[in-house]
């Protein structure tokens, strides 16, 4: 039997290489002789650098940045030739505040900027940065003030709050500091900055935004956008992490889905021609699954070699005919397995556990 390994991280328990290696050790006590290849994925967010270093053939750059609420965080920048890639969510993710010290209206992406900056003097022309799973709502203000912008009153830095004061704002010392250097913006969102939509309303909540507050942070970032260049909020992705895929298409970003660069970078497709079975997985396989996520890529993917994909994850949120619609043939639980409780507390001899029992079903 020939199998491919492709999971997302199960969120706050288990990273993508952790959960790709309990999946094979479960597999392989019921089918010790399988051929397995592994390939860990990330769509943009956390985990990004984590699943890319064990494909590129790169040098690690350690660096300390300023945390979404301005305590300083370690990050890291894979640099490949002159190309470089970057986490954002190791600067501004939501993993790095505590749910009872969250202040979502003060969250910076200054630290996004400060390893943009890192980058270019690492000799960057290249930057590639994965959104997605941050703890802002700025529209990327904080990482255009570390690259250099200025305004008159407001604080560039100070999360959404801070634009609300903005009379003026110059762009132009930004796009100095990165003159000569190509953006692409890896990304599963494609909504737009403002309105109904929005980075706000849409991924608000998630972040710690009340309902009662989404019209005044969405207000904010019209108004820094009124500022800035109004036209660009309505592009796809412009709402990515917060606003912060606006900040980058004002710097020339290209816009590219996460789960597709990452696949093709892994060499997804290839892996999955040669096998006769592909495992994906994740922490919630859920209706959020099907839009730009790594559940979805895989399965594409997998569907597109002729090969069934079966997924692996925490909760099963989702019903057989969703699952299909998506390509996935059949999904497993580990709180339907071993209970909620001996999920979270051991996620990896879980994993393990369900994939023992998936492999008695398909194992050949």
């Amino acid at each position: 039997m020939r199998i491919l390994i492709a999971p997302d991280k199960f969120a706050g328990t288990l990273t993508a290489v952790e959960a790709a290696a309990a999946i094979e050790e479960g597999w392989r006590r019921r089918d010790p002789e399988a051929e397995v290849l592994v390939a860990p994925m990330a769509d943009g967010g956390p985990g990004f650098i984590d699943v890319l270093s064990a494909v590129v053939d790169g040098t690690l750059l350690s660096v300390t940045v300023r945390g979404p609420l301005g305590d300083e965080t370690p990050a890291t920048i894979l640099l490949a030739g002159e190309t470089a890639y970057v986490e954002t969510a190791q600067a501004c993710g939501l993993h790095l505040v505590e749910p009872k010290d969250r202040r979502p209206e003060e969250a910076t992406t200054y630290g996004v900027g400060q390893l943009v900056a890192a980058a270019v003097d690492a000799g960057a022309k290249r930057i590639i940065l994965g959104l997605g799973g941050s703890a802002t709502t700025d529209a990327g203000a904080g990482l255009l003030a570390a690259l250099g912008a200025t305004s008159e009153s407001g604080h560039l830095d100070g999360g959404a709050a801070g634009l609300a004061g903005l009379t003026a704002v110059d762009l132009q010392p930004a796009r100095d500091r990165v003159a000569g250097v190509e953006f692409v913006a890896a990304s599963d969102v494609e909504n737009p900055m403002l309105g109904l939509r929005g980075a706000a309303n849409i991924f608000g909540s998630q972040k710690g935004i009340t309902d009662e507050r989404k019209p005044a942070v969405d207000g904010y970032l019209t108004h820094f956008a009124e500022l800035a260049d109004r036209k660009t909020a309505d592009q796809k992705g412009a709402g990515a992490a917060g606003g912060l895929g606006y900040a980058l298409l004002l710097l020339g970003a290209e816009r590219v889905s996460g789960i597709d660069l990452v696949a093709e970078l892994t060499g997804l497709k290839e892996k999955a021609a040669k096998v006769d079975l592909v495992l994906s997985g994740e922490g919630a396989f859920d209706f959020q699954s099907r839009d730009g996520k790594v559940i979805a890529g895989v399965a594409k993917v997998a569907n597109d070699a002729m090969r069934p994909c079966v997924v692996l994850a925490g909760k099963v949120l989702i019903g057989s005919r969703e699952m299909r619609t998506m390509g996935v043939e059949s999904a497993y639980a580990l709180v339907d397995v071993v209970g909620e409780e001996q999920a979270f507390a051991d996620p990896h001899g879980s994993l393990a556990t369900v994939a023992e029992r998936v492999a008695r079903t398909w194992a050949r």
